[in-house]
């Protein structure tokens, strides 16, 4: 297969989708520019924040993206190029960019709500709670995911030889390992992400207090980003992964509560410079290898082997590629933190829609990259390491060297050079996904005190104890699973908080007479896919003695099942009876 060809059959289809289904979408959901919205609506200075839609597009692709497009497909290409390839393409387009669009409009529509608020409205207060419970336990799971592959990824390393470098280099930091001289690639991405971070809240106050043009914005944080590199590449910084997983959680206790103007936007707007740059690095340099006849060097097809280390491809494919595809994450940040900033629900499309069409671009440039940049025995020794080996998996890593040799091959930038800008595009949003969580953490506690209690006492009302909480189990998680472990019920949660928000949102529609089959289809694919994969890490988990993992993969399959079980019967059994559904009078909306 030539990756010409696979790149543009890609492109087309999602130009196709975001002129055409999104369109069709937007009419009718009856989106409506002149609504006022919750951010203009609600304006408090620190949520609720009326922002210009280039910043809360990079705030929202920045967030949802974290490194899911990258890691998943990394994972999953161990089946095949091609059912990767197929899954993030169909399913970003009807599933993905489907569920984040309608999500985000939904929740504008309801004054910001979250999920499980508009599941409330619905489904009554049993809805709600189940929906908040859930993604709870969700957002634990994304969090010691990428809390555990973040702290793995910025001490990477890899034998110079591999890399086509000599001793002699001076860029990479050197580490002899069984004699045996490596690279220190993480090094450099340590000093670049911590830059950015002291960078950001300077530029956040340049940005909302002075409010300075949008050329000079983008010229600063080009520039940040640029010098940030270059101070690591003189000053690297080594530090222990453990150690690196509590600088992190200290980290993220503190700017989840900072106003999202502070850290969260300015962060997530320099951030995105380097993955949009990214982006449009991996694009030319796959036009060019296409273009000189590059073909696809992965298997097309790996079944067997791909079915031994992850399980049958129906489930398990599908949800060890989450956020390339569809992720329920995405509809957390879309009522949880977009929805608050947005200036116009004409922007809802333009975000909510083309943002993922915007991931699944980069999960398809991730699987040619991969497959044009990277032996499939180097592929496996770093993502899937032989039992006893000693090696951690590292599908970042993977993701930063295959890209760095097709860089280097295409557009002649120094490998070990391209290899630290890889890194580079998913060490930032892996640390803005861990930020925007916690925070959606501690807004899920707050609603659950309340859920529990009549009136919460004050100290689990608190900023510090919710976040805190959402800290501890975030770090108990990763201390105690690895990622191979933790990746697969990430997934499936994940996954599954997907259905549920499409079933929310299906019956938000249905309330209200409108049409919804383009919401229940993939709820319904999505449900039967996920609840599938539980069943099997169930086994798994028993098998392996990981109760906490069992206990995990059951609350999910009761929480999700008792959700189904008031979808039918406050909304298909009295529409199979002819009854009006039995969900809460529709609000005044504009065009209704």
């Amino acid at each position: 297969m030539n990756v010409l060809l696979m790149l543009a059959i890609a492109a087309a289809a999602f130009l196709l989708a975001s002129r055409f289904y999104g369109a069709y979408l937007a009419r009718t959901l009856g989106e409506d520019a002149s609504s006022k919205t919750p951010a203009q609506a609600m304006n408090d200075g620190r949520d609720y924040v009326p922002t210009k839609r280039y910043v809360v597009f990079a705030h929202h692709f920045s967030a949802i993206a974290g490194a899911g497009p990258i890691v998943g497909p990394t994972v999953a290409i161990l089946y095949g190029f091609l059912p990767a390839w197929l899954w993030v393409v169909f399913g970003g387009i009807f599933i993905g960019a489907v569920h984040d669009f309608v999500a985000l409009f939904v929740s504008m529509r309801e004054g910001g709500k979250s999920m499980a608020e508009v599941a409330r409205k619905s489904l009554g207060n049993w809805g709600f709670n189940l929906i908040v419970l859930f993604t709870l336990i969700m957002l634990v799971l994304i969090n010691a995911a990428f809390l555990n592959m973040t702290a793995q990824s910025l001490t990477s390393m890899w034998p110079l030889e591999k890399l086509g470098l000599g001793a002699g280099t001076h860029l990479l930091q050197i580490v002899e390992i069984n004699g045996v001289p490596n690279g220190q690639i993480g090094g450099i991405a340590s000093t670049s992400v911590i830059i950015i971070t002291l960078c950001a809240p300077f530029l956040g106050w340049l940005l909302y207090r002075r409010g300075i043009r949008q050329l000079y914005a983008y010229l600063l944080a080009t520039c940040i980003c640029v010098s940030s590199i270059l101070l690591g590449i003189w000053l690297p910084i080594s530090l222990d992964p453990r150690l690196w997983m509590v600088i992190l959680s200290i980290y993220v206790l503190f700017a989840s509560g900072t106003p999202v103007w502070f850290i969260l936007q300015p962060r997530d707007f320099i951030n995105v410079q380097i993955l949009y740059a990214g982006i449009g690095l991996l694009f030319l340099s796959l036009v060019i290898a296409g273009g000189s006849g590059a073909t696809v060097a992965m298997p097309t097809f790996n079944l067997e082997e791909g079915t031994r280390e992850l399980g049958w491809i129906w489930p398990m494919m599908f949800i060890t590629i989450a956020c390339g595809a569809v992720s329920g994450f995405h509809s957390v940040v879309a009522s949880g933190t977009t929805v608050k900033q947005m200036s116009s629900e004409g922007d809802a499309r333009k975000i909510g829609f083309n943002a993922m069409l915007l991931e699944s671009l980069l999960a398809v440039c991730v699987l040619l990259a991969i497959s044009i940049g990277l032996n499939y025995a180097d592929y496996k020794s770093i993502v899937w390491p032989a039992a006893g080996s000693g090696a951690n998996a590292n599908p970042i890593l993977a993701f930063s060297l295959g890209a760095g040799h097709l860089f280097n091959k295409t557009l002649g930038i120094p490998v070990e050079l391209a290899t630290v800008f890889g890194i580079l595009m998913v060490e930032g949003f892996v640390i803005t996904t861990l930020d925007a969580a916690v925070r959606l953490n501690r807004y899920l506690f707050e609603e659950l005190w309340g859920i529990l209690f009549t009136n919460p006492p004050a100290l689990i009302k608190s900023y510090w104890f919710n976040s805190g909480l959402s800290v501890v189990l975030m770090v108990a998680f990763a201390v105690t699973n690895g990622f191979k472990v933790l990746w697969p019920i990430f997934g499936a949660g994940n996954q599954l908080l997907a259905a549920l928000s499409l079933l929310a949102v299906s019956s938000w529609l249905m309330v209200r007479g409108r049409k919804a089959w383009f919401t229940l289809a993939p709820a319904a694919f999505m449900m039967a896919t996920t609840i599938g994969s539980l069943l099997i890490l169930l086994n798994t988990y028993l098998r392996d003695g990981k109760y906490v993992l069992v206990a995990t993969a059951i609350v999910l399959l009761c929480l999700s099942g008792g959700v189904i079980a008031l979808v039918f019967a406050k909304i298909v059994r009295p529409a199979l009876m002819g009854r009006p559904a039995l969900g809460a009078a529709p609000t005044l909306e504009s065009g209704e």
